[in-house]
């Protein structure tokens, strides 16, 4: 047993590359502000790597890796790891980002199958061995922890797969990681070539060996499972699946099935399952990617009961048809019903419960929006604090601010909306529009402030809770009309629907904003300025 009780032989360490892999799902970028809070909620989660990304992409992810590195790996934090391809630049740029984390990893790959050798890398095998051996040996030169990933594993010839993690072994890695590249593989098929991987591999005992499952054809959680069943000690996921094409293994489904089938599995993890859907709803937010309702264990409906045979047996007993309780992935309910009359002392003991910790300015601005909340509604939820924290505080850096909003529709008419936003050097400008309708209204007026060219390609409006007042949440995602088409995601919360749409919309602009750069289009000269748009 380790310090906290836990037998290494049956340990899962949980390797959570939401931040690298989860980023490259389409319309998932994220700012370096959002990487630095995922981070902190996934150290809080429990997790023991983090994978923070890949630093030689772009100099802006190398210093998001840089921050976590230096913020989030503490001592007592996870390790924090950087992707490198097996190449001295990448290996080189990946320690800058992590070596001032407590316990750095680098993390370098190359692909082994042939169809990868042939097409993309244009090497032979022997050539792949000889890079395997010199990149490995490189990066252990920096630290001590080194992960190798032989890409499209599950699709390359399985004694070749012996011979390069061998080598890879002899070289100096740590941790040797099997990924099921294009989710291609079955779970008896994975098992089986974990198992001979393990067993052939000469130094296979000396290092942990890591399962990383795509999802293409649904298999993901399986294939991983069957993997660790086989011996693996490693499991590579990611929050709410999320991932390119269809997605990589699910940290929550991972965790809960282990979780609730001991007796099958026999392997425990350090994760604390109670943030789990708090964890899931912020890298919702931060994405623009919506859970699916019926998603396993942080789906809206996971715990929803509507046939009646079911109702009836879960009101004789939970058991029935729970094999987990919310409880146990964070569908806590409040001990303290919050309204109107509450005060700031028992607000702050909710957020303390919620996994929030604020004082000062902005403890007194969350309470502010608490109170504005409170006036709207009898009773104040969990969900509805979340969503209001995850809209004050953890939304882009505002290159334009909502200042007001009023909007006139209705049958027969012309939906019309009027927007106050300031923008930068507190320029306010007003304009207003019509539209097909009072969303579409209140867009167009946005659009024709900001005046950068989009595509709005999602939007989605749901409900926190249940009730003619509840707070209503707005996701959006829209895509750049020029240099490559770039997607990114907005959220916002509010009583008023219109003014949540408002808020996502100006969320994701703002992220664009960010990255892009923004150029005034609008009148100089006067504070106000105020433009009438006829368009449709």
């Amino acid at each position: 047993m380790d310090e906290s009780g836990v037998s290494p032989e049956n340990h899962v360490r949980i390797f959570d590359t939401t931040l690298r892999d989860g980023e490259q799902s389409p319309g998932a970028s994220l700012t370096s502000a959002e990487k630095i809070d995922i981070a902190r909620q996934l150290a809080r989660l429990g997790v023991d790597i983090i994978e923070a990304g890949f630093p030689a992409a772009s100099p802006d992810d190398l210093e998001g890796v840089r921050r976590i590195a230096h913020e989030v790996g503490t001592p007592d934090g996870p390790i924090i790891c950087g992707l490198a391809r097996a190449t001295r630049g990448d290996i080189d740029k990946a320690w800058e980002a992590i070596k001032d984390a407590a316990k750095p990893r680098i993390h370098t790959f190359l692909a082994t199958s042939d169809i990868h050798m042939k097409h993309k890398l244009r090497m032979t095998r022997e050539q792949v061995v000889e890079r395997t051996r010199d990149m490995v040996a490189y990066a252990r030169s920096f630290c001590d922890d080194v992960e190798f990933s032989p890409e499209d594993a599950c699709r390359s010839d399985p004694d070749f797969l012996v011979e390069v993690l061998g080598v890879a072994i002899e070289a100096g890695a740590t941790t040797l990681n099997i990924p099921d590249t294009v989710g291609y593989i079955t779970p008896d098929e994975y098992g089986a070539l974990m198992r001979k991987l393990i067993h052939e591999t000469p130094g296979g005992d000396r290092v942990i060996w890591s399962v990383h499952c795509h999802d293409d054809l649904g298999m993901a959680t399986a294939n991983s499972l069957a993997g660790l069943v086989a011996g693996a000690r490693q499991a590579e996921v990611t929050i709410n699946g999320i991932g390119e094409r269809a997605g990589n293994t699910s940290l929550e489904e991972i965790v809960m099935a282990l979780r609730t089938r001991p007796n099958m599995f026999d392997l425990t993890t350090r994760i604390d399952t109670t943030q789990l859907t708090r964890t899931s709803r912020m890298v919702s937010n931060f994405t623009g990617i919506m859970v699916q309702p019926n998603k396993a264990v942080v789906g809206a409906n996971a715990f929803s009961h509507e046939a009646g045979i079911h109702q009836d047996g879960m009101l004789k007993h939970q058991a029935t048809y729970e094999i987990m309780t919310p409880e146990d992935v964070g569908l806590t309910q409040s001990n303290l019903v919050l309204g109107k009359h509450s005060g700031r002392h028992a607000f702050r003991v909710r957020l303390q419960e919620l996994g929030y910790e604020m004082d000062g300015e902005d403890l007194n601005q969350a309470f502010i929006r608490f109170k504005e909340l409170a006036d709207k509604k009898k009773t104040v939820t969990d969900a509805d604090i979340e969503a209001l924290i995850a809209d004050e505080f953890y939304g882009p850096e505002e290159v334009f601010h909502l200042e007001g909003i009023q909007v006139a529709c209705g049958q027969p008419g012309m939906p019309t909306a009027t927007i106050r936003l300031r923008g930068p050097d507190d320029r306010v400008c007003t304009c207003a529009a019509i539209g097909t309708g009072p969303v579409d209204a209140v867009y167009q007026a946005i659009d024709q402030i900001i005046a950068v060219p989009n595509t709005l390609v999602e939007y989605r409006v749901s409900a926190i809770t249940e009730g003619i007042d509840a707070l209503g949440e707005v996701t959006v995602r829209i895509r750049r009309d020029e240099n490559g088409g770039q997607t990114f995601g907005g959220h916002g919360a509010d009583t008023d629907i219109i003014v949540a749409s408002a808020k996502a919309y100006l969320s994701a602009l703002n992220k664009m904003l960010a990255i892009t750069g923004y150029q005034d289009h609008a009148p100089e000269g006067a504070a106000a300025t105020i433009r009438v748009g006829t368009s449709t």
